[in-house]
């Protein structure tokens, strides 16, 4: 199991302004160009979300390993996934796959309210840990299979999966608003390099487009047993 860091005020080091701006200038660099997407990423503080073994890199441009096997996407990528999404102060997004909570916190300040749902009881634990510290209280968060969505709090403007799926599942299609709705979502086997999906819903159809090449941890049915 990765281990936690034990420095939770989140408050930012003049080594970690200097590796942000770094950061930033490069997302410019690799075409990210919509200024609140920027503004959220530059807001957060990464290094929160890692072990202490990552915390040098906490703002390299690249995907970190966390608790449960899974990962933290790189700074690229987040960004490349948030700007897609095109989210506007008033919409409700769904995320599946929590993880460290990083992707959350990033479109926390950029949408009224994020739902997030997560298969692993221990990295919801830690993610609404950091959600606290940052006072992100537009954060909701659910134990559960990122199969089946949230319907309850359904219908969702945005949806993001942080995990690769064979196929955009039906459910999550489902719970989109049906005016323009968009998922992102990376498709393809595990293993394989994925494609990184927009996919827009008018009406009962969808619009898709591919974004660029990715890869992804796999999305995986129920609730995790242990951990």
């Amino acid at each position: 199991m990765e281990d936690r860091d034990d420095d939770r005020d989140g408050e930012p080091t003049e080594e970690d302004r200097i590796a942000l701006a770094e950061l930033i200038l490069k997302l410019r660099t690799n075409g990210i160009r919509d200024r609140r997407v920027l503004s959220a990423i530059e807001g957060i503080p990464r290094r929160l979300f890692l072990g202490s073994r990552h915390q040098a890199l906490a703002y390299a441009d690249q995907a970190m390993p966390i608790e449960c096997g899974q990962t933290i996407s790189q700074p690229t990528i987040v960004a490349m996934m948030t700007e897609a999404l095109d989210v506007s102060p008033e919409h409700r997004v769904l995320e599946v796959g929590t993880g460290s909570g990083y992707q959350a916190a990033v479109l926390a300040r950029l949408a009224k309210e994020v739902y997030t749902v997560e298969r692993y009881r221990s990295l919801m634990e830690g993610a609404k840990d950091r959600f606290r510290v940052l006072k992100l209280d537009n954060v909701h968060t659910r134990i559960g299979d990122g199969f089946e969505g949230w319907p309850e709090a359904a219908p969702f403007h945005r949806i993001i999966v942080t995990a690769a799926a064979e196929k955009i599942p039906e459910t999550l299609v489902e719970q989109l608003v049906s005016d323009h709705g968009v998922i992102v979502i990376p498709i393809g086997q595990q293993g394989n390099v994925q494609d990184l999906i927009k996919a827009v819903k008018v009406g009962t159809r969808l619009e898709q487009q591919t974004i660029c090449a990715v890869r992804f941890v796999p999305m995986v049915h129920g609730i995790a047993e242990r951990l």
